[in-house]
């Protein structure tokens, strides 16, 4: 491959010299401090692993906002109705050298209770909504955690992780036009979009058109240990919950995609295929009709371009390491991009190469840093072009990932309808 094809491509944009990643015992280590500045106020709604850390993966917001803000973060809240688990948290923090953004933390069960007790004089910059999304992305009360925060404080930024709700993508629309109208500074935690394999395939791909997108995610699941993640009516199912990452990819790279062209099939829980010897929840205890499906692979085709694209999911391996390869094609290039959790690589084939593929790796990326950096620059700058994912588009990648399992779950029906009047007609006989 020719240096000037690929190697001289320049970055989307220039991003901030990444933070080390956290450990597993959340501690937090920086590359170098940030400057000093005035004090910046964040609240945190969850006080679970997607806020404060897992061992399931890397994600950690609070320890990436620390290594963003560092001296002028001030958190003013905790919102999260379960107080041993506020209480753990606050510990760790208070008990390591972040203690000073946590001393004087709030802590509520609610955010009607938090919004009561709220002063003007403690107004958060930011919320960061890590709460299940079955409590918000909508209007109806209870679950219209983002109308309450940005009627109740007017400029208040809010990052929202994905899905970006459980309630119906019509109502997620409606949260969408108010946060649009109201000029809402918004994120939502598609972290792949700021991936800096990721930004060097678009910059590859800038002026070409995108022929084909084939996505790939296989899940560890011995560790996925919430029961809520494998009950469908609260989780939506594994695509909706987990592969909406590479679903998102999927649109970021080929464009919206035509809905009605998805055909789509997954396997069973009940079936021979889908039995897991070591699903670390009693699924006993989940109505057969409510465990989601272990594999689902669909295909479908783009609006605009006439091109196409396919998803494989499933929840097979055990361990901790996930597979996950996402391949874009075009006229004479295929980019592959294998492992963007943990050790992120790119495969480039151009035109240029003579059937070379060339690797680049990116051992100082750190995806969930760039989109709170981003995040923050976003609201500083009061410009929300430094966000890679809207709410807008959360919401469209929603509506996808849910077309995808219907798809699969009208194909089960049909099959199931096609297989009873087989045997009605043979009973007959």
């Amino acid at each position: 491959m020719s240096a000037s094809a690929v190697d001289n491509v320049s970055p989307m944009r220039e991003f901030k010299k990444p933070v080390r990643k956290p450990t597993r015992q959340m501690s937090v280590s920086r590359v170098e401090p940030p400057p000093p500045g005035p004090a910046f106020r964040v609240v945190y709604i969850g006080a679970g692993g997607i806020n404060f850390g897992t061992d399931e993966g890397p994600w950690n917001h609070s320890f990436r906002v620390e290594n963003k803000l560092g001296t002028r973060l001030v958190v003013t809240a905790l919102i999260d109705p379960f107080a041993a688990s506020r209480e753990r948290v606050l510990k760790i923090k208070r008990d390591s050298f972040v203690e000073r953004a946590y001393k004087d933390t709030k802590e509520y069960d609610s955010v009607d209770a938090y919004l009561a007790d709220l002063k003007p004089e403690d107004h958060p910059h930011a919320v960061i909504i890590g709460s299940p999304p079955h409590f918000h992305g909508s209007t109806e009360p209870g679950k219209d955690v983002e109308v309450q925060l940005t009627k109740a404080i007017p400029g208040v930024a809010l990052f929202v992780e994905k899905p970006v709700t459980m309630s119906s993508v019509d109502e997620c629309k409606k949260v969408a036009r108010i946060l649009e109208k109201q000029g809402t500074i918004c994120s939502v935690g598609y972290m792949f979009r700021y991936l800096a394999a990721v930004q060097k395939m678009k910059e590859l791909l800038a002026d070409k058109t995108v022929s084909g997108v084939v996505a790939r995610y296989i899940c560890s699941y011995a560790k996925i240990t919430k029961a809520n993640w494998w009950t469908f009516s609260l989780s939506g199912g594994a695509v909706v919950e987990q592969a909406t990452h590479f679903a998102d990819l999927c649109r970021f790279f080929g464009g919206e995609v035509d809905l009605d062209s998805i055909q789509a099939n997954q396997v069973e829980p009940d079936s021979p295929a889908g039995q897991l010897s070591v699903v670390p929840v009693d699924e006993s205890k989940i109505a057969p009709h409510d465990r989601i499906a272990r594999m689902t692979s669909a295909t479908w085709q783009f609006e605009k371009t006439g091109a196409i694209g396919s998803l494989t999911h499933g929840l097979l391996l055990q361990g901790t390491k996930y597979d996950t390869t996402l391949e874009v094609y075009a006229d004479g290039w295929q980019l592959r991009l294998v492992d963007p959790y943990e050790h992120p690589r790119l495969y480039v084939r151009s035109p240029h190469g003579d059937d070379h593929e060339q690797t680049f790796t990116f051992p100082e990326d750190d995806p969930y840093f760039t989109e709170i950096d981003c995040f923050i620059d976003a609201i500083e700058h009061k410009d929300q072009s430094h966000i890679a994912s809207s709410f807008s588009s959360g919401v469209k990648t929603y509506e996808f990932t849910w077309a995808i399992t219907n798809a699969a779950r009208r194909a089960k029906q049909l099959r199931d309808e096609r297989r009873a009047a087989r045997q009605s007609q043979e009973a007959q006989h």
